[in-house]
């Protein structure tokens, strides 16, 4: 599945969650899906743990985070050597 066929499947709408990005027909939203799996949970677990989800639907969040995380102002503090 093509990068902009993965991120069709994220939506935001402001009565949804106070518009938080959330996968198309549920109610999850994409940071739940992304601390899961930063805090070490396979992708089984997820699709365990939230069974309307679809392995295309985890693979949209890391997609839909790799975006946001290549986003030109995106702000993250530096750590200088010293």
């Amino acid at each position: 599945m093509t990068k902009s066929m993965l991120l069709k499947r994220i939506v935001t709408n402001p009565r949804i969650l106070m518009g938080k990005p959330v996968i198309k027909g549920t109610r999850i939203p994409v940071t739940t899906i992304l601390g899961m799996l930063a805090e070490g949970a396979t992708e089984q677990e997820v699709l365990d743990d939230y069974p309307d989800l679809k392995t295309d639907d985890i693979a949209a969040a890391l997609s839909f985070a790799a975006q946001v995380a290549d986003f030109e102002d995106l702000r993250v503090e530096t750590e200088v050597a010293g």
